[in-house]
């Protein structure tokens, strides 16, 4: 009967070679941990077979016996875990009672500073009412007697008043004359004018001096120079200094455009004004 009872009951026969392998393994990775499985086994309870309990329908044949290797590299490696831990949660503990004790230390410093702030604050909020009240109604008198004193009888303002209008007309007067004296300013330009004559045989000293025979109010010549334009064919630059309000470009370009028999056309290749 118990033999068939073992054959359908599913039992690991062969566990305890798998946790030595296992206890080997971590030994090479950790070191030996003697001293470790020492204090485990004083801390985890007996095994059934130290206290004489068999379970039931097993026999204490060297066959069902499983090695605790396993069990101790794990407890090992939840132990490192936890120390590990434990030693991050002390530098937190440490870093926030450094934190308090930096807040209690200010605390202790506005506490002592907010006394003195108290203590004066009623003296300025009952002294200055005082000082704006009473002081006014005694100046006021004095005030008023100043202003009779001050009273002139013989009429010595209006004198002075006088003499200011005497002044102030002399003033004008001079600053009048003075602007009268002093010229007016004469708005000018400067013109370069290219005068263009009909073709390559055309007398260009005659063009010059008909277009310099031009003498207008406000007129004044300047220098002049010959410049190609192509096939032999050369145009007048003349330069010239008009005043604005006397003499206009079209009044000039009509006056040099008379010379028919030279001139083609005139062109205002710069203008600036001066």
């Amino acid at each position: 009967m118990a033999t068939n009872f073992l054959v359908h009951e599913k039992i690991w026969f062969d566990k305890f070679k798998y946790d030595d392998a296992e206890r080997r393994f971590y030994e090479q990775m950790n070191g030996p941990v003697a001293g470790a499985s020492c204090q485990l086994k004083a801390m985890l309870p007996s095994p059934p077979e130290a206290s004489g309990q068999v379970a039931p329908g097993t026999s204490s044949g060297p066959g069902t016996s499983s090695g605790p290797g396993g069990d101790h590299s794990e407890l090992l490696v939840r132990i490192a875990g936890l120390e590990a831990e434990n030693q991050s949660l002390k530098g937190v503990v440490r870093d926030l009672q450094q934190a308090v004790s930096k807040l209690e230390a200010r605390l202790s410093v506005l506490e002592k500073s907010a006394p003195t702030h108290r203590a004066t604050a009623p003296q300025t909020q009952h002294v200055s009412p005082m000082r704006q009240v009473e002081p006014p109604s005694k100046k006021v008198a004095p005030a008023d007697e100043d202003d009779d004193d001050d009273i002139d009888l013989f009429g010595s303002d209006e004198e002075e008043d006088k003499e200011a209008l005497k002044l102030r007309e002399e003033r004008l007067r001079q600053y009048a004359e003075k602007k009268a004296k002093k010229p007016a300013l004469v708005a000018k330009s400067s013109l370069l004018l290219d005068v263009k004559p009909w073709d390559d045989e055309t007398n260009m000293a005659q063009l010059e001096a008909c277009v310099r025979s031009i003498q207008l109010d406000g007129l004044a010549w300047g220098g002049s120079k010959l410049v190609p334009v192509g096939y032999g064919i050369r145009k007048l630059q003349i330069q010239c200094v008009v005043e604005d309000d006397k003499v206009g470009t079209d009044l000039l370009e009509e006056e040099i455009t008379k010379f028919e028999e030279h001139v083609q056309s005139v062109d205002i290749a710069a203008f600036n004004k001066i």
